[in-house]
């Protein structure tokens, strides 16, 4: 096959998932993202690092997806990357997870995900936390109900 018609096919594929993962997807809030953050037992000190970056990533939209150059994808609200974390269609990648699980609204896998994401690299493992949220104000979520 071609590269052209491989292209034409996982840029088609991404759409049909991303076409039925608007039916589940959702638009977090800070304050939702910090409830659902702490309920999946990330210590209240990291959240605004954790809302920056779903900020900057997806807009805190769980589905988006990004075509990438090097043929992988990012999924979700934190753009978790099918070259190593995720398998696009079947299990797979070092999070054991179909990439496409990763674009409703029930976020619980993904923050299990990013843990293992952020032990490895820490925030550096997303280019968009250096750029937009390293040494930054991070967002105040103190008049959440948290």
């Amino acid at each position: 096959m071609n590269n052209a018609i491989q292209k034409l096919l996982i840029i088609a594929s991404l759409l049909v998932v991303v076409l039925a993962a608007l039916n589940e997807a959702k638009v977090f809030t800070k304050c939702d993202l910090a409830k659902e953050l702490g309920k999946n037992g990330i210590s209240r000190t990291f959240f605004g690092n954790w809302i920056c970056l779903a900020n900057a990533e997806s807009g805190m939209d769980t589905a988006k997806v990004t075509q990438l150059p090097n043929l992988s994808a990012s999924y979700g609200i934190f753009q978790i990357n099918s070259k190593e974390w995720c398998r696009a269609g079947r299990k797979g990648g070092k999070c054991n997870m179909k990439c496409e699980d990763f674009l409703d609204d029930i976020i619980t896998n993904d923050i299990e995900c990013v843990k293992k994401i952020q032990m490895q690299y820490g925030f550096n493992g997303w280019s968009v936390w250096v750029k937009k949220c390293k040494g930054k104000d991070l967002p105040n979520i103190s008049n959440c109900n948290i």
